[in-house]
C-alpha cells in the first residue's frame, strides 16, 4: 500500500475512533470502535479492500482518582509526590452538584469553613489548623480577591498540604488551593445543564469546545457560561446571584509550541448573610430562619482575570512555560453583622435586642503577574534528574474604603425585622491605598537513585516590598520589605512499583503585609515563620483505579504575633502554634459498580507558648476540628440508574484565635455535627441524564461558617433537579 493510502487509511481510523468515543456520550466507561479499513474508493479500488483489525477504545470517564496534578513545578505522578494531596475532580464535583467552590473542598478532610470578616467576604477558609483566605490560586497564580468562587469553569480542584513556599511564595502556612481551569481541546463537543432547587434555584452552564481548522488543524475554541440564582434553605431573605463567562482560545495544541488566550469574568449581586449572633459562649438558641440584616443589605463583586500562557518543548528533555496575567477585583458591600454584648447574667430571650454592626466599604485589587518556569530532564552518573526552575513576580494593589455607620436601628433577638428601612449614616473609616511588589526565584530538583528511591528538594528566594497609606485621619504611611528564603526536602522510598513511603520537611512564611495591609501594630513586625514534617506512604490499586494514602504531620508556627502586654498598638512575635494530625484517604473504585471518594483527619491544635500570655498555653487553636470525614460513594445500578450517598462530618470548634472572650473570660465554641446527602441519577440516553441530589437529609441545625463575631447556620434539607446533556 502507497504512503498516501496509509496516510488516508490512517485519517479514517482516527476519525472513526473519535466518532465512537463521542457517540458513546454519557454512558459506559468504555467503548468499542469496529472501524472497516477500506481507504477511499478514488484510493483504491474497492476488489482490493483493506483490513485493519477491530479498536478497543477505553475512557476513564467517571474516574474520581487523579495521577497527576496540573501543576507544571510538580513533575512526579502523584503517587511519588512526597506531600499530602487531595484532588477534587470534575465528575465528583458534577455529581454532587456542587454551585460553589465551598461545596467542592467540603470533599477535603483537614478543611473547616469560616465566615467573612468585617472586611473581607468571600471564600475563607482554615487548611490543616491555619487560615488560608489568602492561599487560592487559579493555574498556578495566586487568586487574592475576596469573592465567592463558582466551580463553572474549572476541571478540578487541588489541595496541596503543608507550607508551600518554595513553591508559591509568601503565605501558605497549612497549604494551598490550586484551581485547575477547562483548557480548549481538539474534540469539539457541546455540553451544559439546567438545574432547579427547593431553596429556589435557578441555575444553568454552558461549556462549548470548536476546533478551528481555519485557523490551524491544531487550533481550538472553549466557552464556558454561567448563571445562577438562589436563596439557601431555611435561610430567609438571602440570595446568591451570579453570572460567569470564561472564553479561551488555544493554538499549537499537541504540537512543540502552544499559545493559549484565556479570561475569566464572574460578576454576582447578593443579599449576604452573616448569620447569628454569638450569646456569651455559644450560639444564640434561636430558630435557624432569623435573619438580622435589612432586605436591602447587598455585596457586588465584579472579577475580571485576563491570561496569556506559551510552552515551548525543545525537545524529550528540555522545556520552557510563561504565563502572564493581569487581574482587577472590585468589590462594593453592606453587610449587616448581628451582635449581642456579653453581660452575666443573661436576661430572658424575649428581652434581649441585638445591635446591628453594619460593615460598609468597597475596594479595588489588581495584580499584574509574569510567570516563567523551566523543565530539564538530565543525568549525572547512574542519577537521573528532573529539574524545574523559575522566576516569577509582578505588581499587586489594594485600595478598600471602609465606612462608619451611626443610627443604624437594632433589633429583637427572637422576633428580628427585616423589613425595617435603613436609617443609618455613613462617614468615612479608612481610605486605604496599598503597592507590593513581588520577586521570587526557585528551583527544584528530583533525583531518581535507582529503582527504589528518590530524592527531591527545593530552594526559593522571595523579596515582597509593600508601601501602605491610609488617609483618613489619623493619616499614616508605612514601608515593609521582606526577603526571605523558603526550602524543603524529602525522601522517598518505593518498595513496589505500586506503592511509595516518604519524609518531607518543607518551611514558609507569613509577613505581616500578607494580605496587603499593615497597621502601626504590624508594620515593624518581621515575618511569621512556619514548619513541617511530614510522614507518609501512598498506594495505588486495581491497575491504579485505587488510591490508599495516610500521612503523619506536624506543623509549627514558630513565632506567632502577639500584642505587646505594654504597648497594644505594638505587636512582638512571642508565640508558638502547634498542629500535629493523621489523616487518611481512599479514592477510586472498590469493585466495578462502587466508587468511594473518603478522607479522615485528626487535628490536635493548641497555643504551645507564650511569652506573654501564659495563661492561655494549652487552648485549641481557632476554627480547627480535632475530627473531620468525608465520604461519597456511588453505585451503578442496572436500569441505566447510578446512585450516591455522602456523609460530612466535623467536630466542635472554637471561634477565639488562641484567647477567651475578652467581655466574660469564656471560650466561644460551637457543637459538632454531621450531615448526609444522596444523590439518583438517570441516563436518558447516550447524550443525556436527568440528577437529583438532596442535601442534608436529616434536616440538621449546624453551625457551619465561623467568626469571632458572628455565626453562619448551615442550609437546612433541600433538593436540587439537574438536567444535563453532551453532544
Amino acid at each position: 500500500m502507497s504512503p498516501r493510502i496509509k496516510g488516508l487509511a490512517a485519517h479514517r481510523l482516527a476519525w472513526r475512533i473519535t466518532a465512537a468515543i463521542m457517540a458513546h456520550g454519557l454512558g459506559s466507561s468504555t467503548a468499542r470502535a469496529q472501524v472497516s479499513n477500506a481507504p477511499p474508493a478514488s484510493a483504491v479500488s474497492t476488489n482490493q479492500p483493506a483490513k485493519l483489525p477491530d479498536v478497543v477504545v477505553t475512557g476513564t470517564r467517571n474516574s474520581y482518582n487523579a495521577q497527576q496534578t496540573g501543576l507544571p513545578k510538580l513533575t512526579e505522578p502523584l503517587l511519588e509526590t512526597p506531600q499530602s494531596i487531595t484532588v477534587v475532580p470534575r465528575q465528583l464535583m458534577d455529581d454532587q452538584g456542587n454551585t460553589t467552590l465551598r461545596d467542592a473542598l467540603r470533599n477535603v478532610a483537614g478543611i473547616s469553613l469560616a465566615a467573612g470578616e468585617g472586611s473581607t467576604q468571600g471564600d475563607n477558609l482554615t487548611l490543616r489548623g491555619f487560615t488560608a483566605r489568602n492561599d487560592i490560586f487559579l493555574d498556578g497564580m495566586r487568586d487574592y480577591g475576596s469573592y465567592y468562587r463558582d466551580p463553572f469553569d474549572l476541571q478540578e480542584v487541588e489541595v496541596l498540604k503543608g507550607p508551600s513556599g518554595m513553591l508559591f511564595g509568601r503565605g501558605s502556612t497549612g497549604g494551598v488551593i490550586s484551581q485547575e481551569s477547562k483548557t480548549p481541546t481538539l474534540m469539539p463537543f457541546v455540553a451544559g445543564s439546567a438545574s432547579f432547587g427547593t431553596d429556589l434555584t435557578r441555575r444553568g452552564t454552558l461549556d462549548v469546545n470548536e476546533p478551528l481548522p481555519e485557523w490551524s488543524p491544531n487550533a481550538a475554541f472553549r466557552l464556558n457560561l454561567m448563571g445562577n440564582d438562589s436563596g439557601v434553605a431555611d435561610r430567609d431573605v438571602t440570595e446568591n446571584r451570579r453570572f460567569g463567562i470564561a472564553p479561551s482560545v488555544a493554538l499549537g495544541l499537541g504540537t512543540p509550541t502552544s499559545v493559549e488566550f484565556s479570561y475569566f469574568h464572574q460578576q454576582e449581586n447578593d443579599i449576604p448573610d452573616y448569620g447569628i449572633p454569638w450569646l456569651l459562649n455559644g450560639a444564640a438558641p434561636i430558630a435557624r430562619d432569623n435573619y438580622y440584616g435589612f432586605r436591602d443589605d447587598y455585596l457586588r463583586t465584579d472579577v475580571n482575570v485576563g491570561t496569556i500562557k506559551v510552552e515551548h518543548k525543545f525537545n524529550d528533555d528540555f522545556s520552557i512555560r510563561e504565563q502572564v496575567r493581569y487581574a482587577n477585583y472590585s468589590r462594593d458591600f453592606r453587610i449587616t453583622e448581628p451582635d449581642i454584648t456579653n453581660s452575666l447574667p443573661v436576661p430572658p430571650s424575649s428581652a434581649i435586642a441585638v445591635e446591628r454592626n453594619e460593615l460598609g466599604g468597597n475596594s479595588s485589587e489588581t495584580m499584574l503577574w509574569d510567570q516563567v518556569d523551566a523543565k530539564a530532564q538530565f543525568d549525572t552518573g547512574f542519577v537521573n534528574h528532573t529539574l524545574v526552575a523559575g522566576v516569577e513576580g509582578g505588581r499587586e494593589t489594594s485600595d478598600p474604603t471602609r465606612f462608619n455607620y451611626s443610627g443604624v436601628p437594632g433589633t429583637s433577638l427572637l422576633i428580628p425585622n427585616e423589613e425595617q428601612d435603613f436609617s443609618g449614616t455613613a462617614s468615612p473609616k479608612t481610605e486605604v491605598a496599598t503597592t507590593a511588589y513581588s520577586v521570587g526565584l526557585y528551583a527544584i530538583d528530583t533525583l531518581k537513585l535507582g529503582e527504589h528511591w528518590d530524592l527531591s528538594g527545593g530552594v526559593r528566594w522571595d523579596y515582597f516590598n509593600a508601601s501602605y497609606a491610609q488617609y483618613v485621619a489619623p493619616a499614616v504611611s508605612f514601608d515593609q520589605v521582606i526577603e526571605m528564603p523558603t526550602w524543603r526536602g524529602a525522601l522517598i522510598w518505593k518498595p513496589q512499583l505500586n506503592g511509595s513511603v516518604y519524609f518531607d520537611y518543607g518551611t514558609s512564611f507569613d509577613p505581616s503585609a500578607e494580605q496587603l495591609s499593615l497597621t502601626t501594630a504590624t508594620a515593624s513586625t518581621p515575618p511569621e515563620e512556619n514548619e513541617t514534617f511530614e510522614f507518609g506512604s501512598k498506594w495505588d490499586f486495581a491497575k491504579d483505579r485505587l488510591t490508599l494514602r495516610g500521612a503523619l504531620f506536624r506543623t509549627d508556627k514558630t513565632n506567632a504575633r502577639e500584642p505587646s502586654p505594654t504597648d497594644p498598638t505594638v505587636n512582638v512575635l512571642a508565640g508558638k502554634e502547634r498542629v500535629d494530625g493523621i489523616e487518611l484517604e481512599a479514592v477510586g473504585q472498590l469493585t466495578a459498580r462502587w466508587r468511594v471518594f473518603a478522607s479522615y483527619t485528626y487535628m490536635k491544635s493548641e497555643l504551645l507558648a507564650s511569652q506573654y500570655y501564659g495563661q492561655y498555653v494549652g487552648l485549641p487553636l481557632g476554627n480547627v476540628p480535632k475530627n473531620t470525614f468525608n465520604l461519597w460513594n456511588t453505585w451503578n445500578l442496572p436500569w441505566h440508574l447510578q446512585t450516591g450517598l455522602g456523609l460530612n462530618v466535623v467536630s466542635s470548634r472554637t471561634a477565639s484565635i488562641t484567647a477567651p472572650d475578652a467581655a466574660n473570660g469564656l471560650v466561644k465554641e460551637v457543637p459538632g455535627y454531621w450531615t448526609m446527602s444522596a444523590m439518583l441519577k438517570y441516563t436518558i440516553s447516550r447524550h443525556s441524564e436527568l440528577q437529583l441530589n438532596a442535601y442534608n437529609l436529616t434536616d440538621a441545625y449546624y453551625y457551619d461558617q465561623l467568626h469571632p463575631a458572628h455565626i453562619i447556620p448551615g442550609a437546612g434539607r433541600s433538593v436540587l433537579l439537574t438536567l444535563r446533556y453532551k453532544f
